[in-house]
């Protein structure tokens, strides 16, 4: 995980949240305490990076220890990492690392919920860009803890011919042909809504075809039409139900927005131990 990410997400967090004037006020400065991060539900562990970076950048001082890695299993009760430093910085830093932790978890959880429902097929489980916005290193990462591929990071690393591009460059052909006139070296990735546009697409020879929103039988006569020229990628409204189905119809990939945009965060709590 890039440092520079982690620092940028936390400096911004600091921001909205401290100082804080409770703790600063109770505990003096040099007083040192320590705190466990106990897991209060079943999931796949994400986020210890940042939670280790939120104590460092607050008291570079800190220890923090890891009893487990990122993307192990985790079940009520485990003691996951403890971290000693100034009783201050334990408490500032509290509400952003288990904010953080909790959304990266629960985005390794739904992940690996979604890989486990596809294992014996071809298929590989991708995000996408509805990430909450400032957030998205933590969520790729989170994704790739729970098992799963990142999808382009942004706009810049890949070529996404979308629908309205396709719409307003006036076909796929115009927009490809265009993009490849600027003699540029990332992938081109297509996205067709019917047969009539992947055969269109196919004849281009893109780096990728995504599929839009095609049920399993349009799915299976894509794969058949397509016979492994261009790996495929099977995109839109995708549900723990619907993705074994249409993991089986033999596309290579499979994008699923929902690992993201709307994660539900795995309950952890971060214990202070009580002054002895």
């Amino acid at each position: 995980m890039n440092e520079h990410d982690i620092e940028t997400i936390l400096r911004r967090a600091f921001d909205e949240d401290l100082p804080d004037i409770t703790s600063e006020s109770i505990f003096d400065a040099e007083e040192r305490g320590s705190a466990r991060f106990l897991i209060k539900a079943e999931g796949v562990l994400a986020g210890l990076d940042f939670a280790e970076a939120t104590f460092r950048l607050l008291d570079p001082t800190s220890r923090f220890t890891r009893m487990v890695e990122d993307g192990s299993a985790i079940k009520p009760g485990d003691v996951v990492a403890e971290v000693e430093a100034t009783v201050i910085a334990l408490l500032s830093g509290e509400r952003t690392a288990l904010n953080l932790m909790q959304r990266a978890s629960g985005i390794a959880t739904t992940t690996r919920r979604y890989v486990d429902a596809v294992r014996g097929t071809r298929a590989k489980i991708h995000d996408t860009r509805k990430t909450a916005p400032g957030l998205r290193a933590l969520d790729k990462y989170a994704v790739k803890a729970g098992g799963g591929e990142n999808h382009r990071i942004g706009l810049f690393d890949m070529f996404l011919v979308k629908n309205n591009h396709i719409d307003r460059a006036g076909s796929i052909t115009a927009a490809v042909e265009r993009i490849r006139r600027r003699g540029m070296a990332e992938p081109i990735m297509v996205e067709v809504r019917n047969m009539a546009e992947l055969d269109e697409a196919l004849a281009l020879k893109p780096d990728f075809i995504l599929l839009d929103n095609m049920n399993t039988t349009q799915l299976r006569e894509a794969v058949e039409r397509t016979n492994g020229a261009v790996p495929l990628e099977a995109s839109g409204g995708v549900t723990l139900e619907t993705v074994k189905a249409i993991a089986e119809t033999g596309v290579d990939r499979i994008s699923v927005g929902a690992l993201t945009h709307s994660v539900r965060a795995l309950d952890i709590s971060m214990r202070v131990q009580q002054k002895v």
